[in-house]
């Protein structure tokens, strides 16, 4: 296991890049502590798989160093880093035998034959497949097969870092949960450092202690699954977590308030000094409610999606949308909108400028 460092990590695949436009990955710099769980979360094309193939080893920077515990790895290759991957499909070997494709990576160490038993055994149980161990690969389900893709990552326990590339793209929606809490299960027993990448907002943070969110190959916000969802520090996050998103609406700021369609707005805390350019509320759905006196809104939409109901209302030609838990109004309904203090912010050009930024 290892500590991962990026520092002033970038990266172009033009030979001679320009400017910003010109890089997959503009200026990185994280911390990743030994034995955490972490996720790469962001659309396709934001640069997670790039930045990911960077830490294997797979792909050299154009710029900027990768160090594990303070060693500089940057040119090194994936053996020389010490690290397991799963990939999106399932590396195995159809013509072995379970216990054969689990024990592979030990025996081509040259590994003694009894802790290979032990570790194999140990794995086995752990991902439930220990009635399968003498069964070929060829004859098991997807979800089985990326189990054993999965535990061929783990059987090793001197590896630096487990990373795993989208390893639920190919598994029906229905056995994605069980195989997500077995890989939560597989890293609080194993503790060893895992990188989840996936464009998935519930398997990230189902996983990960901290989920890195990157947009157009920048990294937008570090944070816990709470802290990304309670203050989004800029407004892709507060849009891309979240189901519906933040309502992100535009804002006129003036000596220090905030205006929506001419209403003042109480936010958390005051506008940071000096902040400019294009300003914009946002407030996530859960902490917007309909009252007596508010901002007058038009219901659109009503939907009721089991847990809750999520309402969308319009207030002038702007999406506003509602999540309450019991009963709502109906379509074509004039209703009030109001929006919690506590959980309402400035943004600016994006970013968060209201209090402390994230």
């Amino acid at each position: 296991m290892a500590k991962i460092t990026l520092e002033k990590l970038r990266h172009s695949y033009m030979s001679a890049p320009q400017g910003p436009d010109d890089f997959a990955l503009k200026q990185i710099d994280v911390d990743w502590n030994d034995g955490g769980a972490y996720a790469l979360l962001g659309p396709s094309g934001c640069g997670k798989s790039t930045l990911l193939n960077i830490i294997s080893g797979l792909l050299i920077p154009s710029e900027g160093q990768v160090k594990f515990d303070g060693r500089d790895v940057t040119t090194l290759t994936p053996d020389q880093r010490n690290i397991a991957q799963v990939f999106q499909f399932p590396v195995i070997y159809d013509t072995m035998t379970v216990r054969q494709n689990l024990a592979f990576p030990l025996k081509n160490r040259g590994v003694d034959d009894h802790v290979i038993a032990s570790r194999v055994g140990e794995i086995a149980e752990m991902l439930e497949v220990t009635d399968m161990l003498d069964r070929r690969a060829s004859g098991l389900s997807p979800d089985n097969k990326q189990k054993i893709s999965m535990g061929r990552g783990l059987v090793r326990d001197d590896v630096n870092v487990v990373m795993f590339d989208e390893p639920l793209t190919v598994i029906d929606p229905h056995l994605k949960w069980k195989l997500r809490s077995k890989l939560k299960e597989l890293h609080q027993r194993v503790k060893a450092t895992m990188i989840y990448v996936t464009h998935d907002q519930t398997e990230a943070l189902t996983f990960a202690d901290q989920v890195v969110v990157m947009q157009e190959g920048e990294v937008v916000q570090i944070g816990t699954p709470v802290e990304l969802f309670e203050r989004p520090a800029h407004t892709f996050v507060g849009h891309f977590i979240g189901s519906p998103g933040m309502n992100v609406l535009p804002a006129e700021v003036s000596e220090g308030s905030a205006r929506f369609q001419g209403q003042q707005i109480a936010l958390e805390g005051a506008i940071n000094k000096g902040a400019s350019g294009r300003f914009e509320i946002g407030v996530r759905p859960e902490f917007v409610t309909i009252g007596d006196t508010g901002i007058p809104a038009k219901v659109r939409k009503v939907a009721d999606v089991g847990r809750h109901l999520v309402v969308e209302a319009m207030v002038g030609d702007h999406k506003v949308a509602a999540i309450l838990n019991d009963s709502a109004p109906s379509q074509g309904d004039t209703v009030h909108l109001n929006f919690t203090p506590a959980h309402t912010r400035v943004y600016a050009d994006g970013w968060i400028a209201t209090g402390a930024a994230s």
